[in-house]
């Protein structure tokens, strides 16, 4: 097993992206009366302490969420997005940070449904910890899978309903999990043609992460959204996370509207020197 914990990294500049999208999605999901799934193929623990040792270790989340905590001129969907964060610190101070089955858990309504993978034991663990004092209406709406969610997808689809989002964002510490992303989304299709898919991948110095968004490109889409959000230049030697990027199959018509209002700001109030950035492209059927 790997090593990777998301908690090093909660609330960094790459869930601000993720997650806006995210909520995003979801809330228009929700504009429809007829039920959706939810499905996070690499659900990590659900929720996280900021103030834990793992979460401190690196502060990432400075570099994110907190940048936006206290601000009063958020595009709507970054304010959408630190509404739900809010929710989630009852007391009004940033010690907790939502991942996205609570962002998830947050938005869905009695009729919807999750369904939430996470191959590591101790995170699958305190997973379904972190949900149980949630109820059992939630319990009876959610199913947790101690396995491969890029193997195992592909049972729950097409969910009954016939709507869903299905959220793609492994750890991509095995340069595998790039060509497994494509592969994951193809088979997907032929499944459930109709589902919305959100694949987040990490802007870092290997030829893989540059190549993920040309390859989703080349498969048969009537419609996707590309944005990436760079925050900093490429570090001497190749190392860090200098930005992310959310490839959206079968985005709804609003999203790319609402990233060309809120990227520009992004860019302005997470980024760290003169490489910061944003790209935005996409294809309408």
């Amino acid at each position: 097993m790997f090593s990777y914990r998301h908690a090093f990294h909660a609330g960094n500049h790459a869930d601000v992206l993720k997650h806006c999208i995210v909520v995003q999605l979801l809330e228009y999901l929700g504009q429809k009366d007829t039920p959706f799934w939810y499905i996070d193929t690499h659900a990590g623990a659900g929720g996280y302490a900021l103030e834990s040792e793992w979460a401190k270790k690196n502060a990432e989340y400075q570099s994110g969420i907190t940048r936006l905590w206290g601000r009063q001129d958020l595009p709507p969907l970054v304010a959408e997005y630190v509404r739900l964060v809010r929710e989630f610190n009852a007391d009004g101070k940033l010690r907790y940070y939502p991942g996205s089955p609570f962002l998830a858990l947050q938005l869905l309504r009695d009729t919807d449904r999750l369904r939430l993978f996470e191959m590591h034991g101790n995170e699958n663990r305190a997973l379904q910890d972190n949900f149980r004092p949630q109820g059992k209406s939630v319990a009876r709406r959610t199913m947790f899978y101690e396995a491969d969610g890029f193997a195992s997808l592909k049972a729950l689809l097409p969910p009954p309903p016939k709507r869903g989002l299905v959220l793609i964002d492994p750890a991509y510490e095995d340069k595998q999990d790039y060509t497994r992303v494509v592969q994951t989304v193809q088979e997907a299709l032929t499944r459930f043609p109709t589902g919305c898919y959100a694949i987040w991948y990490p802007q870092v110095q290997r030829r893989e992460s540059t190549q993920l968004p040309e390859r989703l490109k080349r498969l048969p889409l009537k419609s996707w959204l590309h944005a990436s959000l760079t925050v900093h230049s490429p570090l001497p030697g190749g190392l860090g996370l200098h930005g992310s990027g959310m490839f959206i199959v079968n985005p709804p018509w609003t999203l790319r509207a609402a990233l060309q209002e809120a990227l520009p700001w992004l860019v302005k109030v997470l980024g760290q020197d003169k490489g910061a950035k944003y790209t935005l492209e996409g294809k309408q059927d």
